[in-house]
């Protein structure tokens, strides 16, 4: 359990081989985390095991990979979510770190992969996040780490598609906010900008990228303090405050 300073003992990290979940768990780890499991799909087994070795070497007394299936149905989410709490015990922080960038010229053609990136983006991450809320709530303490996104602030036509399962999860997860109020769970909303992952890689940086290091601080620092949205890197919040404002007659001329 976290003490009286928000120093967190054990993480479960949804997505466990991705650059974010990796820095992320190595900046809890740092701080005196001793139990980290890294939940990842099949596929990318090898990259967690990669970063369970990582966790290991910077002093995680126990760093495991387990796995999981984002578009599994709602049972089996549910049927992980007991097994893994089960097995380990209470979690300090859950972090849902997995998603994918799709692209948006096939999405806009082809509505087959607009939906599917919508089922990873978006109902699976519910179908986990919702039983996640729960296990939380009964064990009376926890954050759920939640990656959103500044592209839910206001649609644009470079990536509209995965824009709407950021705003679909980003207000699932605000509404989770206001329902655990008083329980001792928490819901920490993570809204970066452009990240430099591989994920993005072979992709021209916009201006204010970070990378998955960046991200990693202001997560640790936003569970520490128990904040409920954070942006990285910070400044964005201002950005898109300002674009989500912009007459759509102005918007619909940015190159964005």
């Amino acid at each position: 359990m976290q003490d009286a300073l928000g120093k967190v003992d054990s993480l479960l990290v949804l997505g466990g081989a991705s650059d974010i979940a990796r820095a992320t768990a190595l900046a809890f780890v740092e701080r005196g985390a001793r139990v980290v499991v890294l939940a990842a799909l099949e596929s990318d087994k090898a990259a967690a095991e990669e970063n369970a070795a990582a966790l290991r070497a910077a002093g995680a007394a126990t760093a495991e990979v387990v796995g999981f299936d984002a578009w599994a149905d709602p049972d089996e989410h549910q049927r992980f979510v007991d097994g893994v709490f089960g097995h380990y015990g209470d979690f300090d922080v859950v972090h849902l770190a997995w998603g994918v960038l799709g692209d948006q010229d096939r999405n806009s053609r082809d509505a087959r992969a607009a939906l599917a990136e919508l089922r990873t983006n978006l109902t699976g991450a519910v179908s986990l996040l919702m039983p996640i809320a729960n296990r939380l709530e009964q064990q009376g303490h926890g954050t759920a780490v939640v990656m959103s996104s500044a592209a839910a602030e206001r649609p644009r036509r470079s990536n509209f598609v995965y824009g709407a399962s950021k705003v679909g999860l980003d207000y699932v997860a605000q509404g989770l906010q206001d329902r655990l109020q008083g329980t001792g769970a928490r819901v920490l909303i993570v809204r970066p900008g452009f990240v430099k992952t591989k994920m993005t890689a072979g992709m021209a940086a916009a201006p204010l990228a970070v990378d998955a290091g960046d991200v990693a601080r202001i997560i640790v620092e936003g569970v520490a303090t128990g904040k409920e949205i954070v942006w990285a890197p910070p400044l964005f919040r201002w950005v898109m405050s300002g674009l989500r404002h912009m007459p759509r007659a102005v918007f619909r001329r940015l190159p964005i």
